[in-house]
């Protein structure tokens, strides 16, 4: 009877036991949490991510493509975007996710599928793997569909590492930016009321078809136009960003004093500018040009604000490539490329929320840029530098083709890195402190403002490249080739658009979402040459030690169950 009591005991413990399990994970289905531990707090939300999440007033819908049978790195990707959408949920129980394959189904489904997705900016990657026989290459897609009411935003999960091929670094970068590039689409589809960037005109910009391909992908969630300066009395401060893209003729005073007293309102200027006038066309004219520096008349005015950009060119080894004739093929020409150092091909060093795991950006002609000391102690950050293998060239100076028929001296670019673009952010002084009349200040009192002598916390970027935000535009067919579209090399350099997207979404971005972009997650590799060396001990540490325990285990329990029961 007492042992019968001992066994109903046993089972009741035993269900209880179970029960208990089984409500916890229950509870768990509905209630996601964890604890960070890592050192780089990669598990845990931005401030800017969660109030963004918690202000959630309809469902948020996103629809995965990531599902399947897929290479480690793949599957790692795939697995920290179901972690961070939980994460998501986790805040705000408004947010839904699926996981879809579109790959899956015969061949008519799956690629009827391929042309609806790509109809919504939506196309595969591909990756090999190497198999048994041969290499097989698989088609995926590292995207999501994030939908809220009537508006959707695709989402690209995978970083392009500029080297053709997904490796850890780039899957690493990837997972590092999930939480961005989530929080920044379900920013974007939940404000309702666009941010309006214009384009100044007036002093020979960049015309509207010369920015098309960028204006076209900002009005998808901003109100884009043009201002010619001279027209307009001031700017107004509902305007959110001011973009001023390669001006080649000279500024007034009076319309420098717009631009000065926009900033010291609040408003954000983000500066593409040539200091030195010269083209690729240029070149073909004159086969020995000699640029000149463009006067703008902009010179104290950045240099109030805290940035000087000298008139040089910077010359770099890390360059692209342009066609030059060789010789004769036949009755043709033969070409080669030759490394074009006015060129430089720049490699994002710092860990600024914009340029972060960013692409190489292609710059043309670029000029150095000084960061001067400013009267309000303004922040200036470093956002892209030339690589250290540069050399500066001051006007006047003969540039040419025949330079590269000779090869390049290394010892001759020898500057080090040199800033070409910066971000200053703060209180700004004016430039006309001290310098309005009495006269002057009546005249601003008649038309219902007042001069400010010192700005409102604000932040602008000032590039000392103007073509950077150009598309190369054909007259003739009057269509326009994709921002950072290099025709030299027949390449498309994504980082020049997404750099300057980023440029112009921190610049906009008030609620801090932008901060998530700067989440460092750390790739610790581990050392191959030390697994070679010491792969039978490891093995054994963790194969075979773990069942020498729980056999040792098993035998000491038993044992000693026997010595007390057999007393």
């Amino acid at each position: 009877m007492k042992g019968r009591n001992k066994k109903i005991q046993s089972f009741i413990q035993l269900a209880l036991f179970i029960g208990v399990l089984l409500f916890v994970n229950i509870i768990g289905n509905y209630f996601y949490t964890s604890l960070d531990l890592t050192e780089e707090k990669r598990f845990t939300l931005t401030k800017a991510t969660t109030n963004t999440l918690e202000e959630l007033k309809d469902e948020i819908t996103v629809r995965v493509f990531l599902e399947g049978e897929f290479p480690a790195g793949i599957q790692r990707l795939r697995s920290s975007i179901e972690e961070m959408l939980k994460d998501f949920r986790g805040v705000s129980p408004r947010i839904n996710f699926t996981f879809d394959n579109p790959t899956d189904g015969s061949v008519e489904e799956v690629n009827s599928r391929k042309e609806q997705l790509a109809a919504v900016g939506i196309n595969p990657s591909s990756l090999k793997v190497p198999g048994v026989d041969e290499v097989k290459t698989i088609l995926f897609y590292p995207w999501a569909l994030v939908n809220y009411g009537e508006r959707q935003i695709a989402v690209n999960f995978l970083e392009n590492s500029g080297l053709g091929r997904i490796d850890d670094v780039t899957i690493n970068n990837s997972i590092s930016l999930l939480e961005y590039n989530l929080a920044n689409a379900i920013q974007k589809l939940v404000v309702f009321k666009r941010p309006t960037i214009l384009f100044s005109q007036g002093h020979d910009e960049l015309n509207a078809r010369q920015t098309a391909d960028l204006r076209n992908d900002l009005s998808a969630f901003y109100e884009t136009g043009l201002v010619s300066l001279d027209s307009v009395v001031a700017i107004s401060p509902k305007i959110n960003l001011l973009v001023v893209a390669r001006p080649m003729e000279e500024f007034s005073e009076q319309d420098k004093f717009k631009i000065d007293q926009y900033v010291m309102g609040g408003g954000k200027v983000l500066w593409f500018i040539d200091r030195m006038g010269i083209t690729m066309d240029s070149l073909r004219v004159r086969p020995n040009f000699i640029p000149s520096d463009v006067p703008l008349n902009l010179e104290d005015l950045f240099f109030k604000y805290g940035v000087r950009i000298q008139p040089n060119l910077l010359l770099d080894l890390e360059c692209t490539r342009i066609p030059l004739i060789s010789g004769k093929l036949g009755s043709g020409n033969q070409y080669e490329a030759f490394p074009w150092y006015y060129h430089p091909l720049v490699a994002p060093k710092s860990n600024h929320p914009i340029v972060k795991s960013l692409d190489r950006v292609n710059l043309f002609f670029p000029s150095s840029i000084d960061l001067v000391k400013t009267k309000t102690d303004v922040k200036q950050t470093v956002l892209l530098e030339t690589s250290e293998k540069t050399r500066m060239q001051y006007s006047p100076v003969t540039v040419n083709f025949d330079q590269l028929r000779y090869k390049a001296d290394p010892a001759k670019f020898n500057k080090g890195s040199k800033p070409v673009a910066v971000l200053v952010e703060g209180e700004f002084p004016s430039l006309y402190e001290n310098r309005v009349t009495p006269q002057m200040e009546d005249g601003l009192k008649e038309l219902g403002m007042s001069f400010q002598n010192k700005s409102k916390e604000t932040k602008m970027i000032v590039v000392s490249d103007g073509d950077l935000p150009k598309n190369l535009y054909d007259p003739e067919n009057e269509n326009y080739q994709p921002l950072g579209f290099n025709r030299f090399e027949k390449h498309v350099f994504k980082g020049n658009k997404n750099f300057v997207v980023n440029c112009i979404e921190y610049l906009l971005d008030d609620e801090g979402v932008i901060e998530a972009r700067g989440k460092d997650i750390k790739l610790r590799m581990l050392d191959r040459q030390r697994i070679s060396q010491e792969q039978t001990y490891w093995q054994f540490i963790n194969v075979a030690l773990p069942l020498i325990l729980l056999a040792l285990f098993g035998f000491g329990f038993n044992f000693w169950r026997r010595r007390k029961y057999t007393k």
